[in-house]
């Protein structure tokens, strides 16, 4: 009898443990986020979402989604760096602000994968009028596909301005990841990203 309620106690105890993680693991509190979501470069971040008008909550959600923070990051489709900037979409905005383009050492130079990055960033909203969720899909998608989807949806006479309209699922979710991982770096380094960085 005794094991029996010695054996209750510690399963009581383990899910109540179990319970309490679960909570603060959903709940993502500013501290425990820390943990799980890095903020490196802030300063960098920072700036460069200020120079763009950017949110430099949605900077550190893009870098973290698309890199975890690895500067020297490559996809396999040839994305390089913190941004994960196609070397052709780099060459493609450095002729728009009148600089050479970099070479792929410096591409992952986090301070210059991050000033393209983010003027990039700051070029898709301005095309998509201020629209973060079509920004963001032709970020990850391509501007093209985002056109195609606008101009089809514009034919059908049906909206398209949610996260829902994508039809690519992957981009879908990116979308959907980069609203929520925003959330979490602002509770996790609001003052580091929006207030004076240490």
């Amino acid at each position: 009898m005794k094991l029996i309620k010695r054996f209750l106690a510690i399963m009581a105890a383990v899910l109540l443990l179990a319970g309490a993680f679960l909570v603060i693991h959903l709940t993502m509190p500013g501290w425990y986020a820390r943990w799980w979501y890095p903020l490196d470069y802030a300063d960098t971040i920072k700036h460069y979402s200020e120079v763009n008008k950017l949110d430099p909550q949605m900077v550190a959600a893009v870098v973290y989604q698309e890199s975890g923070f690895h500067a020297g990051s490559i996809s396999g489709s040839g994305a390089v760096g913190l941004m994960q900037l196609m070397p052709s979409t780099a060459a493609w905005i450095a002729g728009k602000t009148g600089e050479p383009a970099p070479t792929a050492a410096e591409l992952r130079q986090p301070k210059t994968n991050i000033r393209l990055g983010c003027w990039y960033l700051r070029y898709l909203l301005d095309r998509y009028q201020d629209s973060q969720v079509l920004a963001l899909a032709a970020y990850n998608g391509g501007a093209q596909n985002v056109d195609q989807w606008l101009a089809a949806a514009r034919t059908a006479g049906e909206p398209f301005n949610s996260v829902v309209d994508i039809p690519f699922k992957e981009t879908r979710d990116y979308v959907s990841s980069i609203d929520r991982i925003k959330d979490i770096y602002g509770r996790a380094y609001g003052n580091q990203l929006h207030g004076d960085v240490p």
